[in-house]
């Protein structure tokens, strides 16, 4: 089931989050880390990011923060 929150959404069956920061028809996309990419209207303005295997992609992120939060 697909999640949606204004700017972000989350496909939980593909396992990819996507931020849209933009309006406006993707051109290109650039891989900036591995699973993650900026995606690219036609004057090369960044429009959106994609996290692809969301959950294990960001998971060393998220057990940051929740260390950081218990130690504060």
């Amino acid at each position: 089931m697909a999640k949606k929150n204004n700017n972000i959404f989350y496909d939980q069956e593909a396992d990819v989050l996507a931020m849209s920061l933009k309006k406006g028809a993707e051109e290109e996309f650039v891989e900036i880390a591995p699973n993650v990419n900026v995606e690219l209207n036609k004057k090369g303005d960044v429009i959106g990011i994609e996290i692809l295997e969301a959950s294990k992609t960001l998971k060393p992120f998220l057990r940051g923060l929740s260390l950081q939060s218990a130690s504060s």
